[in-house]
């Protein structure tokens, strides 16, 4: 089973991506991590990425299509995988298609956790640190005991600027446009199955698992 798991941050995507690796024993490859595989293992892709990222810039798509490519093809890829974070764009989808088509794979699913923007603000900016000792708090799903002030060490709690709603609001938007695109580009192949993602996280997993598991009964 072939799948691209997607939403915009703060969907819960880790979460989800975890316990569907583990329900159908395949491997999680997220662009993060294959980089650094990549790196680590001084391949000719993986070091001339490290170039770019070592000068601060984006890896081109030629570079990031072969690092993928490549990591497709090792041998715990043989049952199936489970892309996070690739691809951002539709050249890069068009690109992981014709790769699979070389490869004599295909794509059967994409995942969409799907969650209201408004609903990932909540999510994004609850996030408060403690200026001491850098514990890290929720304000509406893990809120110290006393508003502002640091369990551990008495501290003052602040709002990261990353985190702040208009920074958050500009990030989404960036992310929604080209998550916007990919979903146009798989819903006319028809592999697009959309997940409401403002259920539980337990309700989220079910839904998730319940389609995979009757796509292969």
């Amino acid at each position: 089973m072939n799948i691209v798991l997607m939403g915009l941050p703060g969907a819960g995507k880790g979460t989800q991506a975890d316990r569907i690796t583990e329900a159908f024993h395949i491997p999680h490859i997220s662009t993060g991590d294959m980089f650094r595989s990549a790196v680590k293992e001084g391949t000719p892709l993986g070091l001339e990425a490290k170039s770019y990222m070592d000068e601060g810039q984006l890896v081109p798509d030629r570079v990031t299509i072969g690092i993928v490519k490549e990591r497709l093809g090792k041998d715990d890829c043989a049952e199936g995988f489970m892309l996070d974070g690739f691809p951002r764009t539709v050249p890069q989808a068009e690109a992981l298609d014709d790769s699979l088509l070389e490869m004599g794979k295909t794509l059967d699913h994409v995942i969409y956790i799907e969650v209201e923007e408004e609903e990932l603000l909540r999510r994004l900016t609850g996030r408060r640190i403690c200026r001491d000792c850098g514990a890290t708090y929720h304000v509406a799903f893990a809120p110290p005991q006393n508003e502002g002030v640091c369990d551990r060490c008495g501290g003052l709690l602040h709002q990261r600027d990353d985190d702040k709603e208009e920074t958050v609001a500009k990030r989404l938007q960036v992310n929604l446009e080209q998550t916007q695109a990919l979903l146009d580009y798989y819903k006319d192949k028809g592999n697009v199955c959309k997940i409401d993602g403002q259920q539980s996280i337990e309700a989220v997993t079910q839904n998730i698992l319940g389609h995979l598991r009757g796509s292969v009964e």
